[in-house]
């Protein structure tokens, strides 16, 4: 038998995360925040500013963010200083404040969209489902574009890390912010917020040779 040399086949499908950065996309810092907000604001987003000024107080992950109903945030009708809203994918429970600013946001959206006890509080284009997390990410990419910062660079993860990672930052308390994100346990939040990095980081800059 003569031996055929066989030809390697060579995929025509690109790789799915060509040309995108991966790994852990980094919190905002507060001028961001700021700076989104006042756009929002000035722009009369109304609806924009209550999904993102929620995303950042409750640290949620985007697929509790969009599955938000009225009734977790607003269940009298007016929004409430704290809610605790059950996590999809760790089934577990986890609360967390709304500050003025959000509660004031939350309030003019629900005047303004007439929403009603049991419906979702943002709603996407299948009538009477929520907003996707590709909706989401969207809206992410549009807001921080419009302030003048690479979009590819974050993700919605970014909204979830923001406030506990200046919470820690400030206090120290790891524990607590492990309850804030819903971590089963404390390694997974030294992973989530790279601290161990910073930490070292931070020591090595305070030493000149």
């Amino acid at each position: 038998m003569t031996n055929v040399p066989t030809i390697p086949v060579v995929s025509k499908h690109a790789p799915w995360n060509k040309g995108k950065i991966m790994g852990a996309k980094p919190p905002l810092r507060p001028k961001h925040v700021w700076s989104i907000r006042t756009k929002l604001q000035v722009e009369g987003r109304t609806r924009d500013l209550a999904i993102f000024n929620v995303a950042i107080d409750s640290k949620l992950r985007g697929c509790d963010v969009v599955a938000l109903k009225v009734d977790d945030l607003a269940p009298g009708g007016y929004s409430a200083d704290r809610a605790t809203v059950r996590q999809k994918k760790a089934g577990r429970p986890v609360k967390f404040e709304l500050t003025e600013s959000t509660r004031q946001a939350i309030d003019d959206y629900l005047r303004i969209s007439c929403k009603k006890p049991g419906e979702y509080l943002f709603t996407g284009r299948r009538l009477g489902g929520h907003m996707t997390t590709r909706q989401y990410a969207r809206l992410l990419s549009r807001w921080l574009s419009d302030i003048g910062l690479d979009p590819h660079l974050f993700g919605t993860h970014s909204l979830r890390r923001t406030k506990a990672t200046l919470i820690y930052r400030r206090t120290g308390n790891l524990r607590a912010v492990q309850l804030l994100l819903g971590h089963t346990n404390i390694e997974s939040t030294v992973r989530y917020l790279g601290i161990e990095v910073d930490d070292a980081l931070a020591i090595a800059e305070q030493v000149d040779v």
